[in-house]
């Protein structure tokens, strides 16, 4: 099962110079809850902006860089695939996990028709970015849980946690006789 987990703001903004743009502690905890115990796949840039190998994931990275191939070769927690193919051929030996995409774009693209779920945080501001969302088709998911938060003492913005599923395909074939 493949989950794409993100925050963007009210104009599809995700990042800037490779970090978030605000600051939700709530919406880092909900990521862990999310994430934890899971695979979670991302971009080489993505990787950077983490302050750690993250614990209690693997992470695997989507990257030519042969640098950090060779700096995390004894990594467990740590997978580099230097292709598009080569991840395809990872998520496809692991598609009975839960894989959790991370980002950046490049990921999202390689792996949208292939999403299951998807887990939104919608930020009720507008942020200065550099980078954006890549489009969904949000016809093809059904909104199926819907949490919304307001600010306090710690997160500054209102913000509602969006879950998405995959809208089931039909197999059915009308035939006109």
């Amino acid at each position: 099962m493949i989950t794409f987990v993100w925050a963007e703001d009210q104009q599809h903004q995700i990042g800037i110079e490779g970090h978030l743009p605000w600051k939700l502690p709530l919406d880092l905890h909900h990521f862990k809850e999310i994430t934890y115990g899971h695979s979670i796949i991302m971009g080489r840039k993505t990787f950077m902006s983490l302050p750690k190998v993250l614990p209690g994931r693997k992470h695997v990275v989507l990257t030519t860089s042969k640098e950090l191939k060779r700096k995390y070769q004894n990594n467990k927690n740590v997978v580099i695939v230097q292709s598009k193919n080569e991840l395809q051929e990872w998520v496809e030996k692991h598609k009975n996990q839960n894989l959790c995409v991370i980002g950046g774009n490049s990921v999202f693209k390689a792996l949208i028709k292939q999403a299951d779920y998807l887990e939104k945080t919608a930020i009720k501001a507008t942020f200065t970015a550099d980078t954006t969302m890549i489009p969904i088709k949000y016809d093809e998911f059904s909104l199926i849980k819907k949490e919304s938060h307001y600010p306090d003492e710690q997160n500054k913005y209102s913000f509602d946690f969006l879950t998405y599923k995959r809208k089931e395909q039909s197999n059915e074939t009308n035939i006109n006789i």
